[in-house]
């Protein structure tokens, strides 16, 4: 080809890299890709022409744009956490305020139910659990189920499962946020008959000082699960300005967003109910972590968003 046609045929491309730059990734890629396929072929039939110099120096600006673009990706992980998540969560709010008290009336039933049932908690938490709970508390370890598997199969196995848990919740908000509700319910009456459970037999304080370790980011995580499965369903039911096809995909990708949002807290969970609420701590140590879990949970989903968005909206 020769030089006049190869710069005839690429000049509209090569005008509309330099004069319409873009910042998306994939796009930048694409483009760089090119220009440094056109770049090789001048140097190979053209090295020493005007063209060949300025497809060099195109080249070597896009590669400084890809650079900037691959610093930004690496800060992008600390922008998430820090700014992203929480101004999305701040939009979230009044759905967590569902979230939770849904699950709260949940709890309660499932305390009621169990105190009115003798077959409650068995219907519920299964004959095996109950069975195995009743024989440690004769054998004055009523939470002996925690030193009952190796730490790091206890691990990975109990963050995957919430982990799971979490992503459920999340997922059935499609069937119009009925499917996240009937979770939390179901998940609320679990905790309110369990924690019965304790208290019919006198054992409610070391049960709340053991579970609860592990209990405040694990419970707390399921609640904004639920959030997020609800923002889900709620973009479907109530659609706003948007067309209900437009309104869905935002609210998927905000659910999406924030329940990737909760899988550090599922791992921490699954730390702290691995590793250390099998150990027998004294209670000033528990409740201590019980409250630093609560007051994480309470900062940075509800009190720093608010504070986040006041900044930003004076």
């Amino acid at each position: 080809m020769r030089e006049a046609q190869f710069v005839k045929r690429n000049t509209d491309k090569w005008r509309d890299i330099e004069q319409n730059p873009t910042k998306d990734p994939d796009e930048l890629t694409n483009r760089f890709v090119e220009l440094t396929d056109d770049l090789s072929y001048a140097r190979t039939f053209y090295p020493n022409s005007n063209v060949t110099r300025y497809l060099n120096g195109l080249a070597a600006q896009m590669h400084r744009g890809l650079m900037q673009n691959r610093r930004d990706d690496r800060s992008r992980f600390i922008t998430f956490w820090k700014y992203e998540l929480p101004l999305l969560f701040r939009q979230s709010h009044r759905l967590l305020a569902v979230s939770a008290g849904i699950f709260l009336i949940a709890c309660i039933l499932g305390w009621v139910s169990a105190a009115h049932d003798n077959t409650f908690v068995r219907l519920i938490l299964g004959d095996q659990y109950v069975n195995m709970t009743l024989e440690n508390i004769k054998k004055g370890d009523p939470l002996g189920v925690y030193n009952s598997r190796d730490q790091a199969s206890m691990f990975v196995q109990i963050t995957l499962n919430n982990i799971y848990v979490s992503f459920r919740t999340f997922i059935f908000g499609l069937f119009a946020s009925f499917g996240t509700m009937a979770m939390l319910f179901y998940n609320g009456v679990m905790l309110g008959s369990f924690q019965y459970f304790f208290y019919e037999r006198g054992l409610l304080l070391e049960s709340v000082l053991k579970i609860w370790i592990h209990g405040t980011l694990e419970i707390s995580a399921i609640v904004i699960a639920g959030c997020a499965g609800l923002t889900v369903g709620n973009s479907l039911l109530f659609p706003g300005t948007y067309s209900r096809l437009e309104s869905f995909k935002r609210g998927v990708k905000q659910g999406l967003k924030i329940a990737i949002g909760l899988v550090p807290i599922f791992i921490t969970a699954g730390f702290l109910e691995s590793f250390i609420t099998r150990l027998t701590l004294p209670p000033i140590i528990s409740g201590g972590i019980i409250l630093i879990s609560a007051f994480f949970i309470i900062w940075y989903f509800i009190l720093y968003p608010i504070l986040l968005n006041r900044k930003r909206t004076p």
